[in-house]
């Protein structure tokens, strides 16, 4: 599977993005392609533009994507995201929440993880932190993306 890495932020680089490396690092191993990585401010229409890039490139080559983000005060990661949305996958936001309250406590409230399906692609935001992206990877999406769990089908 071909995964893209998004990063949403204001002040993080290519060499500062821990958490982008995390995610990086799990999906070579795990027979899947990084397709892309890229860093976007937090602006909505940035957002969009860069899923929309993405997605565009991939048709050319068939692909999915795994976007994360980082919460803070300029956060628009989840509206840009689901304006792009033609279906929400509910529990995702839910089961992420339910691993994160085991290991922070109710800190976990705070975070917007969600995801969706657009254009035939799969969208899954998580919180930028690296323990929230090894979670996120390890607990979820290793098996959701990995055909030998029987999980997700084609999202069309």
């Amino acid at each position: 599977m071909h995964i893209a890495v998004l990063t949403v932020s204001d002040t993080r680089t290519l060499e500062t993005d821990k958490s982008g490396d995390t995610l990086v690092e799990r999906i070579g191993p795990r027979r899947h392609v990084l397709a892309d990585r890229a860093i976007v401010t937090d602006d909505v229409a940035v957002i969009r533009a860069q899923v929309a890039e993405v997605d565009r490139r991939s048709r050319h080559r068939g692909g999915d994507h795994h976007r994360r983000h980082r919460r803070h005060g300029r956060d628009v990661t989840p509206e840009a995201l689901e304006g792009l949305f033609e279906k929400r996958i509910e529990g995702f936001g839910e089961v992420f929440r339910w691993i994160s309250f085991q290991k922070i406590g109710t800190s976990t409230m705070q975070s917007r993880a969600i995801a969706g399906v657009a254009n035939a692609t799969y969208i899954f935001a998580l919180p930028g932190s690296t323990g929230a992206c090894k979670d996120g990877w390890d607990d979820i999406l290793r098996q959701q993306l990995d055909i030998r769990f029987r999980p997700a089908t084609s999202p069309s």
